[in-house]
């Protein structure tokens, strides 16, 4: 890998992640246009980088996770269905991952439906509070993102606007509950690799390269997010919609017609 594509592909997880147009795609067809063969560390590094993402989420709602227990039992709730299908059908994900086309059909069908998004369920209710319910329903949306091109963010948005939340609550619940899923997905696989000893090395060999891409992930990450919510709650999800379609149909379109993505 080299400093160029490091730096294009953290900068694609902090831009991303925590908007609703689906990070894992947009780093799938990242790497297609970069010609970055999809080696071991490769892998890793887009894993290892979500790390830096995660902690703009805690640096910018510090206060939040110094609550009371009931905050981290309600993110325990909204976390297991991810983790307990994410453990089941972690191979079946895994073979999609790689799949640009799963990325672009999903990306278009995803977009279409963001359309519709707050006419269907921008009706929020005078109370606000996230109970067991609320969370639980939400957890189970988000396994809808296992799908590549899905985004894990515009899932769960969507199942916390579903339970009348506003679209600045629901936006927030989905940063937070970011942390526990991702840290749950990447720690395992980190895990799997330095327990392996060639693994362990690779890692240990290219702890710079990782350094640079954890910061930049969490400096882009940072400002996507405060966009985001002023953004969302001003405009909606419209306008992601239309980008989704976009870029969806563009790929689909070059894939049909045989152009090579890294060649662009």
């Amino acid at each position: 890998m080299t400093i160029f594509q490091n730096i294009v592909i953290s900068i694609v997880e902090g831009l991303t992640e925590f908007l609703p147009v689906s990070s894992t795609g947009h780093m799938i067809i990242a790497q297609k246009i970069l010609a970055m063969e999809s080696t071991e560390f490769v892998k890793a590094f887009t894993v290892n980088i979500q790390f830096g993402a995660i902690l703009s989420v805690i640096v910018l709602y510090w206060k939040r996770f110094f609550q009371t227990w009931d905050f981290y039992w309600k993110l325990l709730i909204a976390v297991l269905p991810a983790l307990v299908i994410g453990f089941l059908l972690s191979e079946k994900i895994d073979s999609l991952l790689e799949n640009v086309m799963v990325v672009a059909v999903m990306l278009v069908l995803g977009g279409v439906f963001m359309l519709f998004v707050d006419k269907w369920f921008n009706y929020p209710d005078k109370d606000q509070e996230m109970d067991w319910k609320r969370a639980l329903k939400i957890g189970f949306f988000q396994c809808i993102a296992m799908i590549p091109g899905v985004s894990r963010s515009m899932a769960t948005i969507v199942g916390g606007m579903s339970t009348k939340l506003t679209r600045k609550n629901a936006a927030e619940f989905s940063f937070f509950l970011a942390v526990p899923t991702m840290a749950a997905a990447g720690g395992y696989k980190l895990l799997k690799l330095i327990m392996d000893p060639q693994g362990a090395a690779m890692l240990s060999d290219n702890l710079v390269a990782l350094l640079i891409g954890n910061v930049i992930a969490f400096l882009v990450a940072m400002a996507a997010i405060k966009f985001f919510i002023s953004f969302l709650t001003k405009y909606g999800f419209k306008a992601f919609g239309y980008y989704r379609i976009v870029v969806g149909m563009a790929i689909i379109i070059m894939t049909l017609l045989g152009y090579d993505l890294s060649v662009l």
